[in-house]
C-alpha cells in the first residue's frame, strides 16, 4: 500500500517546456507564446505561461490548435486538466503523454469528430488534490467523518483547504471568456466539454454538475471514486456519490463518459462501477449518453489513457 500510494502522489508531478514565438490576442494583459519546439503529430501548441487568476493561484495553460486552423471556421472547445502531461512526452517527468495531438489530428482528418482545439489547464502539484477534488461532496461528509478527516490531516501536516469550486469560477470566469473572445470557437454548450483522469476525472464530472448550462459532457478517466489515498472505511467516494445523485446533469442534453482499469492505482475503482452505473440508469441516461467501462489489465498512467483516448473523444465530439 505504501508504494501505490507513493506512486499516486508521483503522478501528479509534471514539468513544461520553454516558448519561443509570441502570438497575437485579444486580451491584452496576456501573452501567448508559440511553443515551436513542441514535438507534435500536427497542429500548433501555444502557451500562456501565467494565467492570472482571481479565483486560484496562476498557472500555464496550453492551447491546442488543429492543423490548418482558420479563423473562417468554427471549432468546439475541450477542456481538459493536467495539462502538462497531455501533448509533448519528451517534457513530462515520466517521459509519458496523452497522444492527445496524434489522437484528435486523426480523428478530424477522418472526419470521426467534429473539428475542435483543447485548452489544457497545468496543475500545480502542490494544490492539485485542492484544487480538483468536488468541493461540496464535503457537505455530504457526516460530522463524524469530517472531523476525523481534520484530524488527521493535521496530525499528517496535510492541507483541507479546497479550491474545486474557485477552479471551476477560473475556468468559467475567466479562461472560457478570453478563450471565446480569441480563438474561433463555438461559445455554446452543444460545443463545450471537459476531460481529466483521476482527480481530473472527478473534477470533469463536477464541472458537468455544477454548470450543467456550460458543459455538454465529461470523459471521466479512471475516475479517483476514493477521493483521497486508498483506505479502509473511507468516507470520500460515498460522498461524492450523494453529491451526484443530488446533482445529476440531465440526460436529455448531456453525455457523461467513465471508465476505469484494475491494475496500479486503478485496482480500487472497480467496486464503485455498480453504483456509478445505478445513480445514471436510473436516472434517465442510456448508452447514447452513458458509457461506464473497463479495460481490463491496464493501469493508472498516461500510456494506458493515450492508447483509449480515442473512445470518449469520439464520444463526446462525434459528428
Amino acid at each position: 500500500m505504501k508504494n501505490l500510494i507513493i506512486i499516486c502522489l508521483t503522478l501528479i508531478i509534471f514539468s513544461c517546456k520553454s516558448e519561443t514565438k509570441e502570438v497575437e490576442s485579444n486580451y491584452d494583459n496576456i501573452s501567448a507564446l508559440v511553443l515551436k519546439d513542441a514535438i507534435l503529430a500536427g497542429g500548433q501548441l501555444i502557451r500562456i505561461d501565467s494565467f492570472s487568476s482571481k479565483n486560484i493561484t496562476a498557472r500555464p495553460v496550453d492551447v491546442w490548435l488543429p492543423e490548418n486552423y482558420s479563423s473562417e471556421k468554427k471549432y468546439a472547445v475541450l477542456y481538459m486538466h493536467d495539462g502538462q502531461n497531455l501533448f509533448d512526452a519528451t517534457t513530462t517527468w515520466n517521459q509519458q503523454e496523452w497522444m492527445i495531438d496524434e489522437v484528435a489530428t486523426k480523428l478530424m482528418k477522418d472526419e470521426i469528430t467534429k473539428n475542435f482545439i483543447v485548452v489544457g489547464i497545468h496543475n500545480i502539484p502542490a494544490i492539485r488534490w485542492q484544487d480538483l477534488y468536488p468541493e461540496k461532496a464535503m457537505n455530504f461528509l457526516s460530522k463524524e467523518d469530517k472531523d476525523k478527516m481534520y484530524k488527521e490531516a493535521a496530525k499528517n501536516n496535510a492541507r483541507t483547504n479546497l479550491f474545486g469550486d474557485e477552479y471551476l469560477k477560473f475556468i468559467i470566469e475567466e479562461l472560457k471568456p478570453y478563450i471565446d473572445a480569441t480563438y474561433a470557437v463555438y461559445t455554446n454548450k452543444e460545443n463545450t466539454f471537459v476531460a481529466g483522469s483521476s482527480m481530473g476525472g472527478l473534477m470533469s464530472m463536477y464541472a458537468v454538475a455544477e454548470y450543467p448550462e456550460v458543459f455538454a459532457g465529461a470523459a471521466c478517466v479512471s475516475t479517483h471514486w476514493v477521493g483521497g489515498s486508498p483506505k479502509e472505511n473511507n468516507p470520500l467516494p460515498d460522498a461524492v456519490f450523494k453529491y451526484l445523485e443530488s446533482n445529476l446533469p440531465s440526460a436529455e442534453n448531456h453525455k457523461m463518459y467513465f471508465d476505469y482499469g484494475n491494475k496500479t492505482l486503478d485496482q480500487f475503482y472497480p467496486q464503485y462501477a455498480p453504483r456509478v452505473d445505478s445513480i445514471f440508469l436510473k436516472n434517465d441516461y442510456t448508452s447514447e449518453n452513458f458509457k461506464n467501462l473497463f479495460f481490463e489489465g491496464t493501469d493508472h498512467s498516461e500510456l494506458s489513457w493515450q492508447r483509449r483516448v480515442s473512445i470518449p473523444l469520439t464520444f463526446l465530439l462525434k459528428k
